[in-house]
């Protein structure tokens, strides 16, 4: 039996007929949308009739798009359901799997065997068949299902009674941020306190101290910027100051205001912290900062003689991956109130941004030099839908192994490499007047 790298697709499944020697799937069910045979596929699994008796043993359980024809007339499907319960034994799928010479890994043939005698009522829903072989899931995920270990009740996590405080946290995080049933099981009941989100607490953590001292020093809590000390600070992006790298990061931690500080905070700690939770510190930090770089290096490139101040850019990858991820996952997305939610954090975003315009086109007050540029803000929500939204819809899956990812840090890396050459030597050629540094 062959071996191929893509496995079998969604597709592929769905459209088997039972009477061809083609692609072959175990047990099709026919649903009430779907006997005309134009249904779309569903992602859940279908549930059989209360009074239809079960198969003894470990069954594969899937649903796909019958044909109106194999039901007819499908004799190979009366042979494989003879009861027409919906359902057929693991060792039936395997020999059906070998007879037809499907080119199926051997060793997915053994996990997903595996995954059906997991579970208590030796079920599988049709997405975890797909999902499993179509190489979706990472090894561990994978280990976990031959080892036995994923045999998670078939109950919502909306049902679970008896849950504490920190449960139901990790309940609500789960139904805020993934959008399949399986993939929040999974988070639920493999979750561990240990180690916490360390990331986006210490990020926002340092950037109130900053905001506290630098506050106190200047005795001034409401446009900093407007201080003339305030860009004297080693941490602010000016670009008189393009040579020292490291303030294309350290800018995250100044802000203009009060207002700036509390709006990057909240959405930090209500966002960020839930996508680290799901997705882990390494993929939320590289996000997060990577919005950060882009944001300053866009203000470099497009705004010369403006500084920058705040981790807008950072914020702004976070909230566009989210909003993103929600948006293309709007039917599988769980979150009560979506509608509403989305269309205010659109308004703050877009509130956010239009200030931060005003700030620098219009100052209200006196001020020495440039104040503040936006285009972080816009950096960051391009980082956000690009590389953010590649990363959110990676759980449990290595990014290493999808294309889409390497050419997502192919154009990301040919973004800083120009916005290198940009800062060494664009500013002599084109004659920028740069405001002298503080």
């Amino acid at each position: 039996m062959g071996r191929v790298e893509d496995g079998v697709t969604a597709e592929e499944l769905e459209d088997w007929d039972p009477g061809t020697s083609a692609l072959p799937a175990p047990g099709i069910k026919q649903g009430p949308r779907e006997q005309a045979g134009t249904g779309p596929l569903s992602q859940k699994c279908w549930e059989p009739e209360p009074d239809t008796p079960s198969q003894p043993g470990p069954a594969l359980w899937f649903r796909g798009r019958a044909h109106t024809q194999a039901l007819a007339g499908g004799s190979s499907l009366q042979q494989l359901d003879p009861e027409n319960t919906g359902f057929i034994g693991a060792d039936t799928f395997a020999g059906l799997v070998h007879s037809h010479e499907l080119p199926l890994d051997p060793a997915k043939l053994d996990m997903l065997v595996a995954l059906a005698q997991s579970n208590e009522q030796g079920q599988v829903c049709y997405q975890e068949l797909v999902d499993l072989i179509s190489s979706k899931r990472s090894s561990s995920f994978k280990r976990a299902i031959a080892n036995g270990q994923r045999a998670l009740p078939r109950d919502g996590l909306l049902d679970e009674p008896g849950l504490g405080v920190y449960k139901r946290f990790v309940r609500y995080v789960a139904y805020e941020i993934l959008p399949c049933e399986v993939d929040r099981r999974w988070y639920f009941y493999r979750h561990r306190s240990c180690p916490p989100p360390v990331f986006m607490a210490s990020v926002t953590l340092a950037q109130i101290i900053v905001f506290l001292c630098y506050g106190a020093r200047l005795n001034k809590w409401v446009l900093q910027t407007y201080h003339p000390e305030y860009m004297k600070s080693p941490l602010v992006y000016h670009p008189g100051h393009r040579a020292r790298a490291w303030r294309f990061l350290t800018y995250m931690f100044m802000h203009v205001g009060l207002e700036q500080l509390g709006f990057n905070a909240l959405l930090q700690l209500m966002i960020g912290v839930p996508l680290e939770m799901v997705h882990g510190l390494l993929r939320i930090s590289l996000l997060y900062l990577a919005g950060v770089l882009a944001g300053s290096l866009t203000v470099s490139i497009t705004d010369m003689r403006a500084p920058v101040v705040g981790g807008s850019g950072g914020v702004y990858a976070l909230c566009s991956a989210h909003l993103a991820n929600v948006v293309m996952n709007w039917a599988g997305m769980r979150c009560p109130y979506k509608l509403l939610r989305m269309v205010l954090a659109l308004v703050c975003m877009s509130s956010e941004v239009g200030r931060a315009v005003w700030l620098r086109f219009s100052p209200p007050l006196p001020a020495s030099g440039p104040q503040p540029s936006f285009m972080a803000h816009l950096a960051g929500a391009v980082v956000g839908v690009s590389m953010g939204l590649t990363i959110l819809r990676s759980y449990e899956e290595r990014l290493r192994d999808q294309c889409g990812w390497w050419v997502v840090l192919l154009a990301y890396g040919t973004f800083l490499l120009f916005a290198v050459f940009w800062n060494v030597f664009a500013y002599d050629l084109l004659g920028a007047h740069i405001p002298p540094p503080p």
